[in-house]
């Protein structure tokens, strides 16, 4: 398995339309993929609501058809939602009009203007054709919470090596995540208040 932690800049620069990171704030960005998911998205929201930090949470349209409650929850604890399409699909692997597709059944069940590419991956064409409709949301860094081999310890270092002002960070609130999620948040939360980084939903 292969991804960096860090989004290179060259990278940023062949996609210029989607957003890595949020260059002019003086806050940091988390973001939850996957989701909803019990027991691992409502442990996520504990734990922000004790950091009194707000995150925003990209959302499998299926998930939130099976879990509309823990959805619900989200946006009462005033966090923000996006669009993870319906099925998590992998942009590279379908062609642009069964994306659209896709992503539009997620749409009627999150409203929205932010999307993320299930695992990044989107073509220029479906770039094209969602833009009109959203603010494609990537990142600058990936905590690869998602890597069953890595430890807990390595995904809180994975973040506070690259984080800064302005940084978008992505995590996945999911059963495949869940036992490096859940013990690295809180220690992530912690480093940054102590550095005085306050951390927004995406807003745009």
């Amino acid at each position: 398995m292969f991804y960096r932690i860090k989004t290179p800049a060259i990278i940023k620069k062949a996609y210029p339309r989607l957003i890595w990171d949020m260059p002019s704030s003086k806050a940091v960005y988390l973001t939850f993929d996957d989701g909803p998911t019990p027991g691992v998205t409502d442990k996520v929201l504990q734990i922000l609501k004790q950091f009194d930090a707000k995150a925003t949470f990209f959302c499998i349209g299926k998930n939130v058809l099976k879990y509309p409650e823990l959805f619900r929850q989200i946006i009462q604890e005033g966090h923000a939602i996006g669009n993870h399409t319906y099925n998590h699909l992998n942009g590279f692997s379908v062609n642009k009009q069964l994306y659209r597709a896709d992503v539009q059944q997620a749409r009627e069940l999150i409203e929205t203007k932010l999307f993320r590419p299930p695992y990044g991956k989107i073509k220029r064409s479906q770039i094209k054709d969602l833009c009109g409709d959203y603010r494609i949301i990537m990142w600058s860094v990936l905590s690869g919470d998602f890597d069953k081999t890595l430890s807990p310890e390595r995904i809180y270092c994975n973040v506070v090596k690259y984080v800064k002002e302005g940084s978008i960070v992505t995590f996945h609130d999911s059963l495949k995540a869940k036992n490096n999620l859940l013990p690295a948040l809180p220690r992530i939360l912690d480093y940054l208040k102590e550095n005085n980084l306050e951390c927004k939903k995406i807003i745009i």
